[in-house]
C-alpha cells in the first residue's frame, strides 16, 4: 500500500515536472509548426519590439498588457492551436501558461526571437491581422503598405497591388514566398509594378487577375471586369466590383468602367479591397462583409468624410483604412459606431 502510495506521488510529481499544459519546441519544431500546422502565431512583446521586426506572419499582443486574456479570447477561438514566442522565451512561457489554463492548445518557443534570428531564420516588419472563417479557419493578412496587402487562406497565397517601392523597399523574391493569386487593381505605378509582380510569379502555379488595361501593359492575365466573378480552387469566391471617381476635377484619376475593386469570399469570411475609389453609389450592393479595406487619400480617392459614408453603407464589422498618405484619420473612429476601425502602417 506504501510503495503505491509512494509510486502515485513520484508520478505525480513527475507529470508536473514534464507537463505543464503548453508544449515547448525548439526553433525547428516550432518553425515547422506553424508552417506545417494550423496554429496561429503570436508574437507577446511589446510595440515597439515588435515594430523592430517580427516571425512572418505573427500577430501581436503584448503580454505585459492588463488585458492580454481577454485580448486573446476576442481575438482566437479556443479551438485554434496557439504557437506564441517573445524575444528569450521567458515571457512567452508565462503566456503559453495562461493560455493553456483558460483552454487553448499552445506551443511556445523556446529561446525566442533571440534564437531565431541567431539561427539566421526569416524575419519582418509588417504587420499582421488575423481572421476567422465560419468553420473557425484563420485568415492571415499581412498590411505591406499603402494599398499593397498579402493574405494566407489554407495554403494559398494571396498578393494584392504588389509593389516594390513607396517608403521602404519591399524584396517580394526574400520576404514572400511565390502567390498562388495576384491581384491587380488598376495601372497606376503604386498599384502595379512588373518587377513585384514576376518576382511572385512562378509559372505553372500563379494566376494574375486584373482588369484589361493591365493585362494590356503586363501582356498576360486573367481579365475581370466590373461585375464579373471567379470560382477560384478551393472552393473561393473572387467578385469583381467597380473603383472609380466621381466628384468633379477628380474623375480623371480613376474612370469609371476601368478599374477594380475585389470581393475575396473564403468560407464565408468576406473581404472588401476597394482600390483606388471614392464613396460609390455601387457600394450598395456591396453585402456581408467582415473586414473592409477603404482608400482614404484625397483628392485620389476618398476623403475622410466619404470613408465615413462608405463605411456606414457597407456596415464592415472591420475597417482597415488603407492608400491614406498623410491624411489625418485621428477622428474617424469615433464616427463610426459598431464598427471596429484598425488604424495601421498603411500610407
Amino acid at each position: 500500500m506504501n510503495a503505491i502510495k509512494h509510486m502515485s506521488l513520484f508520478s505525480l510529481l513527475a507529470l508536473f515536472a514534464c507537463g505543464s499544459g503548453y508544449k515547448d519546441l525548439d526553433i525547428n519544431k516550432f518553425e515547422q509548426t506553424i508552417t506545417d500546422g494550423d496554429a496561429v502565431l503570436v508574437d507577446v512583446r511589446t510595440a515597439e519590439e515588435y515594430a523592430e521586426g517580427h516571425l512572418p506572419g505573427a500577430a501581436l499582443c503584448d503580454w505585459n498588457a492588463d488585458d492580454f486574456l481577454s485580448r486573446m479570447e476576442t481575438s482566437y477561438p479556443k479551438e485554434t492551436p496557439l504557437a506564441v514566442y517573445c524575444r528569450t522565451g521567458r515571457r512567452s512561457a508565462a503566456a503559453a501558461e495562461k493560455l493553456s489554463k483558460a483552454g487553448y492548445t499552445v506551443y511556445n518557443m523556446l529561446g525566442g526571437y533571440v534564437a531565431w534570428t541567431e539561427a539566421g531564420k526569416a524575419t519582418t516588419r509588417y504587420e499582421v491581422e488575423t481572421f476567422f472563417t465560419k468553420s473557425g479557419v484563420p485568415v492571415v493578412i499581412t498590411l505591406i503598405k499603402h494599398g499593397s496587402l498579402a493574405i494566407s487562406y489554407k495554403g494559398q497565397s494571396f498578393q494584392i497591388d504588389p509593389v516594390s517601392g513607396l517608403g521602404k523597399p519591399t524584396d517580394y523574391a526574400v520576404e514572400f514566398p511565390k502567390a498562388d493569386y495576384i491581384l491587380v487593381t488598376h495601372e497606376h505605378g503604386d498599384h502595379l509594378d512588373k518587377d513585384a509582380v514576376a518576382a511572385l510569379t512562378q509559372e505553372g502555379k500563379t494566376m494574375l487577375i486584373t482588369n484589361a488595361r493591365c493585362a494590356e501593359i503586363l501582356g498576360y492575365g486573367s481579365v475581370m471586369a466590373n461585375g464579373d466573378s471567379q470560382a477560384l480552387a478551393g472552393g473561393i469566391g473572387l467578385d469583381a466590383v467597380p473603383a472609380y471617381n466621381y466628384s468633379e476635377g477628380r474623375t480623371q484619376f480613376h474612370p469609371k468602367g476601368r478599374d477594380n475593386g475585389f470581393v475575396l469570399s473564403l468560407d464565408g469570411l468576406r473581404i472588401y479591397i476597394a482600390g483606388d475609389t471614392e464613396d460609390i453609389p455601387e457600394m450598395e450592393g456591396i453585402k456581408d462583409i467582415d473586414v473592409a479595406f477603404l482608400p482614404v487619400n484625397q483628392p485620389y480617392t476618398m476623403t475622410v468624410e466619404q470613408c465615413v459614408n462608405a463605411a456606414r453603407i457597407l456596415k464592415p464589422k472591420v475597417l482597415i483604412p488603407y492608400h491614406f498618405s498623410q491624411t489625418d484619420l485621428s477622428s474617424l473612429a469615433g464616427q463610426l459606431s459598431g464598427i471596429q476601425v484598425l488604424l495601421r502602417q498603411m500610407q
